[in-house]
């Protein structure tokens, strides 16, 4: 589905260039949970962005279903079929939360329908389809809406970052479930989530480390997760699954 081919990314500074993506190369296949995860300041972020468009890379190719889309915009991108949430949502003046989930999707779909995708972020529908998007709402209730319009989108590869920073506790097991219902309809797709989170590494199918703007480990979260908290490997189970 997705791929990497030696990808650096840098921006200028006072000493010149400072190089915060290292010749990276992966691949993300179908149907797949992957959670990049690692130190802050490691390049997660600026990987999701480089992936959604939004940066574009100082050398190396990124291939989507076999379409080298290095050079395309987030809009392009975006019809592809790539989808993608912010560490810090968007604000939109003027613009009611049921425009925004027809705007995602595409499409004019029915009040019903954008209830129910509000519904499966754990939102009362009635209370939030005619409100404005705008700072009238919570951190949190806006993550959950950003989170209910990729839903809408259908995209074929989701990406989120760190979607949950500023939540609640209460939000944060709402977005686990939101998560693992993803995970369990997962189908001709994957999902990307940058996070620092044990409960979300929990339902990835494969980890990723960055540090440095490095990969510095990769495999299933049977392999990788005890390595990050310090717990005994499970490396038979990960050969056992397959991945």
């Amino acid at each position: 589905m997705l791929e990497l081919r030696h990808v650096s990314f840098g921006v200028d500074d006072t000493e010149g260039e400072k190089e915060i993506i290292r010749d990276i190369s992966l691949e993300i296949p179908k149907n797949k949970v992957v959670v990049i995860t690692g130190p802050n300041g490691g390049g997660k972020s600026t990987l999701a962005k480089l992936i959604a468009g939004i940066e574009r890379p100082s050398s190396g190719q990124i291939l989507f279903n076999g379409e080298d889309i290095t050079k395309k915009t987030v809009t392009e991108r975006a019809k592809l079929g790539i989808g993608f949430a912010f560490q810090t949502p968007v604000k939109f003046k003027g613009i009611q939360v049921l425009d925004l989930i027809r705007l995602a999707s595409g499409k004019k779909i029915p009040l019903a329908e954008a209830c129910e995708y509000l519904s499966a972020v754990g939102l009362c529908a009635n209370d939030y389809i005619g409100r404005d998007v705008n700072a009238s709402l919570s951190g949190g209730e806006l993550k959950r809406i950003e989170i209910a319009t990729v839903l809408a989108k259908a995209s074929s590869l989701s990406i989120f970052d760190e979607p949950e920073a500023g939540i609640d506790l209460w939000s944060f097991q709402n977005l686990i479930e939101v998560f693992e219902k993803m995970r369990a309809h997962i189908e001709n797709s994957s999902i990307v989530i940058i996070s620092h989170q044990e409960r979300i590494l929990n339902i990835a199918d494969e980890i990723l480390v960055l540090k440095e703007g490095q990969l510095v480990a990769k495999g299933c979260k049977e392999e990788i997760l005890p390595t990050l908290i310090g717990t005994s490997s499970a490396v038979a189970a990960c050969r056992m699954s397959g991945i």
